[in-house]
């Protein structure tokens, strides 16, 4: 959930931003999801990084406690003339001037991003995950991953870069994650 809401904010602020930039609704929303992919890959990675010993309960224990943290973390974000202003407390410490405008607003989320989206596209993102995934399990990554998963100490014997895969599948399912947003 946590990567969902990292590709599903960080595609909506993507949206917003260039909303008058670009104006072709199709170009905008394949940008925006291309942001939030890789928006949510690198925080695989980030997450991945320091949570690579950990099996079973515990992996479980640190994503769900990165949905948490980012549930927590939702922040307010204004644009104005002098750039982007943060702020943790409240709209009114954002400090903007008079022709700002609030992209986030904490726990009401984001307004008046455009709805590019639509339910066959929802289904034809669905079908490219599909396909993705299962090219992943039929290549040979797929099939390390899948040894890594049944028994580390024999694929660690064979010269599988137990870290490597581990890392790539973390980052990809966060990636998949973030289209999902």
């Amino acid at each position: 959930a946590g990567f969902m809401c990292v590709g599903a904010f960080t595609s909506a602020v993507f949206s917003k931003c260039v909303m008058n930039t670009i104006t072709v609704p199709t170009v905008r929303f394949l940008l925006a999801l291309l942001v939030g992919v890789v928006c949510a890959g690198i925080c695989g990675v980030l997450i991945g990084i320091p949570v690579l010993r950990l099996r079973g309960d515990y992996l479980a224990i640190v994503t769900l406690a990165f949905g948490e943290i980012i549930k927590n973390l939702v922040i307010y974000l204004g644009k104005d003339s002098a750039g982007f202003h943060f702020s943790m407390k409240d709209i009114m410490s954002l400090n903007m001037e008079a022709d700002g405008d609030v992209i986030i607003k904490g726990a009401q989320g984001i307004t008046g991003a455009p709805t590019d989206s639509n339910f066959t596209i929802g289904i034809i993102l669905l079908l490219i995950t599909l396909f993705v995934v299962m090219n992943l399990v039929n290549s040979r990554s797929g099939r390390a991953i899948m040894a890594i998963r049944d028994n580390r100490i024999a694929a660690e014997s064979i010269g599988i870069n137990i870290t490597k895969y581990k890392l790539m599948a973390f980052s990809i399912s966060a990636g998949l994650a973030g289209v999902a947003g």
